[in-house]
């Protein structure tokens, strides 16, 4: 290896050292102060914790009080946490279903089957993924109120794929668009329709492409705050991030800050596993095609 290659391949590792500790420090920093104790959070270093502890964490799962949730007794009052945990999970794969199974379909039919102006359609559906969600808010939170959905959860499952399927249905018009015919039409001499060839054929292969577009879901819907806390004012149907931004922050409780950690823990790991999928799905889509 000569100098210059050295050099070239150190400079690399230090950039992309910088990029690493710059995306995992807040990570780092929420990790250090959930596990706290309050003398050291007040008069501690803020980078190192010396006596780590899981108070705020088991501060959780403790049984709301009388003014957090039905005005019932707390020894019999829900966790809300573990209410919120559960309402999360439901919207999440719920949504995440529309989201795929609509953009599959829509996608297929702009990409394959063209309709006309199907160029036009595309252009327009990635437009409307650039308009701020702040101008779609007064008529998203109409339409939920006409269709009496105020306070439900499936209120979110109407509005998380408004936000995710303009982008979605593009990704999947570009892969198939780009998808040699050939392959269903070998499935079509052996006597299989259009349905059979694409669960059989074309669904396997586009794996990829499913999977950037769920990662990408489950981002749009993971980061809202706005719809989740306005669409849902019930403490009960909440979801992680209203909820847990219903929670007081101050120096002698930090339950919100390991409950923002534990939200963060079940989303990074998804997204780490499908990390590679999620390049080769966009990278097929715009690029290879297949």
């Amino acid at each position: 290896m000569s100098f210059a290659d050295l050099r070239r391949w150190l400079g690399h590792g230090m950039l992309l050292a910088s990029i690493m500790a710059y995306s995992l420090f807040p990570i780092y920093m929420i990790a250090i102060e959930s596990l706290k104790p309050v003398q050291e959070d007040v008069f501690g270093s803020p980078f190192i914790v010396h006596h780590p502890q899981l108070k705020w964490y088991q501060d959780l799962f403790e049984p709301a009080s009388e003014d957090e949730s039905t005005h019932a007794p707390a020894s019999s009052s829900p966790r809300l946490f573990l209410v919120w945990l559960r309402n999360t999970g439901l919207i999440f794969s719920a949504a995440l279903v529309v989201i795929l199974t609509t953009g599959l379909a829509a996608g297929y039919a702009l990409g394959r089957l063209r309709p006309p102006g199907w160029r036009w359609w595309r252009r327009a559906l990635f437009a409307t993924y650039l308009v701020p969600q702040t101008l779609l808010f007064v008529p998203i939170y109409q339409l939920v109120f006409r269709l009496r959905l105020d306070d439900s959860l499936a209120a979110l499952v109407l509005v998380y794929p408004m936000l995710a399927l303009p982008f979605c249905v593009w990704l999947f018009s570009a892969y198939f668009q780009r998808l040699s015919p050939d392959i269903e039409e070998s499935a079509y001499v052996e006597g299989a329709n259009r349905f059979t060839a694409f669960l059989r054929i074309v669904l396997p292969m586009s794996w990829p492409v499913v999977a950037a577009a769920g990662i990408f879901g489950l981002g749009v819907i993971s980061s809202d705050f706005m719809f989740a806390s306005i669409l849902l004012p019930n403490q009960l149907h909440q979801t992680l991030a209203a909820g847990l931004g219903t929670m007081d922050i101050g120096l002698e409780d930090l339950s919100a800050v390991a409950g923002v950690n534990l939200a963060a823990l079940a989303v990074v790991p998804v997204c780490a596993a499908f990390a590679g999928s999620y390049v080769r799905g966009l990278t097929a889509a715009m690029i290879e095609g297949a």
